[in-house]
């Protein structure tokens, strides 16, 4: 480790042991990349992302009763609709008199069942195949949660559901946008099958079903929007970042601060996973427009090219907008990349930024390509070195 690192690293320390922290600090400090040696990443993130107050005294009280809250959640979100579908159809009343699998009413309690085993399954098919090219979603968490996998609850467990449920998560082709091609061809998320990972054995669990269980109390909180596919791309590298620190006492509740940082990050973001809102001013198309219209103002002769071959920019910024790079590049690089995003005041400016100067980096390239030499340069992107992208969009932002 050499000096200046050793340097940066206290730098970040005696920034994260202010009484009260000075965000405008710790944002330029993380803007050019946060240490993840001793929890500094993590422990950033979470102030980044508006989930810890700034006020350090009120950390230990905040973090107690946000904890405890995710757990009412579990209770009542997994284990008692968890142990009601164990009870139901016990007796004959149930069946019949009560409730029955094919009540139509929508209050029905199975009307309810299946339609969260809908979303269920579409979380289980996508979160077993989070970063196949990695180890470590498929490997068991050193802190497996006690409540869900306490022997004494007699219920219907969510890798239950899914070993015993028929029906069919709905395969998807097709993105909002009519691109068939959600992921990039060099990191296809077809690598492995599902049935290929073994679930673990009674009282461990992977953290790829820790990461299903985030995304369906969050479906379950959120039913105007549920669960996108996508979503498990964002919450993945969030789950990482806090399910890797060095300190077991913030490693420990990985889970729940993992969930209370996405949901801030989707109040942010969950306009682009929302149909309804594509073609309105808050969308994902205003957003996928305004990529090119930024290019426009920084480099016309590219804007001009793109637009002869007919390459619009939902052919390849839907992805880079909506799951925020990460399917672009490497885990690292992409934790990089969020170090810049989440210090950044505006920080979907700022990808606005990222994307362009990705752009303008290919621009000899794309001048010079034909129409399918550039969607593929476009859908499977070829710079890696991710510095020296923020570097350019940070010297696009400053010659606004």
């Amino acid at each position: 480790m050499s000096t200046a690192y050793k340097n940066r690293i206290q730098e970040f320390k005696s920034a994260l042991a202010e009484e009260s922290i000075n965000l405008t600090t710790l944002r330029e400090l993380s803007f050019s990349g946060i240490p993840h040696e001793e929890g500094l990443r993590s422990l950033c993130w979470k102030i980044l992302l508006n989930y810890l107050p700034l006020d350090q005294t009120l950390w230990d009280s905040f973090l107690k009763k946000q904890r405890e809250v995710y757990s009412q959640f579990l209770r009542e979100m997994i284990i008692q609709p968890g142990i009601a579908k164990a009870n139901l159809g016990l007796s004959r009343a149930d069946v019949t008199l009560e409730d029955h699998p094919l009540n139509p009413n929508p209050d029905s309690r199975w009307n309810t069942y299946f339609k969260d085993n809908e979303i269920l399954l579409q979380i289980d098919k996508d979160v077993r195949r989070l970063y196949p090219d990695m180890a470590f979603f498929q490997r068991p968490t050193d802190y497996p949660c006690q409540l869900i996998l306490d022997p004494q609850n007699e219920y219907e467990t969510l890798r239950r559901r899914v070993e015993q449920t028929t029906l069919k998560a709905q395969t998807v082709n097709r993105n909002r946008s009519g691109v068939t091609n959600v992921s990039s061809p060099g990191k296809a998320l077809n690598l492995y099958p599902s049935n290929e990972y073994e679930v673990l054995p009674s009282g461990s669990e992977a953290h790829w079903e820790v990461v299903e269980r985030i995304l369906f109390i969050y479906a379950k909180l959120n039913p105007g929007i549920a669960y996108v596919q996508g979503m498990n791309e964002i919450v993945g590298p969030i789950y990482y970042t806090f399910a890797t620190d060095p300190s077991s006492s913030w490693k420990e509740h990985a889970e729940a601060d993992t969930f209370f940082c996405f949901t801030n990050l989707m109040s942010e973001n969950r306009d682009n996973f929302i149909k309804s809102l594509d073609d309105s001013q808050c969308g994902i198309t205003c957003r996928m427009e305004s990529v090119y219209a930024m290019l426009r103002d920084k480099d016309h002769e590219l804007f001009l090219k793109l637009g002869e071959q007919n390459i619009k920019p939902q052919y390849f910024t839907f992805r880079w907008l909506t799951l925020l790079l990460s399917q672009e590049f490497l885990l690292p690089d992409v934790i990089r990349i969020w170090d810049s995003l989440f210090s950044d005041r505006d920080r979907f400016h700022f990808l606005l930024l990222v994307c362009c100067a990705m752009l303008i980096l290919i621009r000899d390239s794309l001048l010079s390509g034909d129409f399918t030499t550039n969607m593929r340069l476009l859908q499977d992107y070829p710079i890696s070195d991710v510095h020296l992208i923020l570097t350019k969009a940070k010297e696009l932002q400053e010659n606004r």
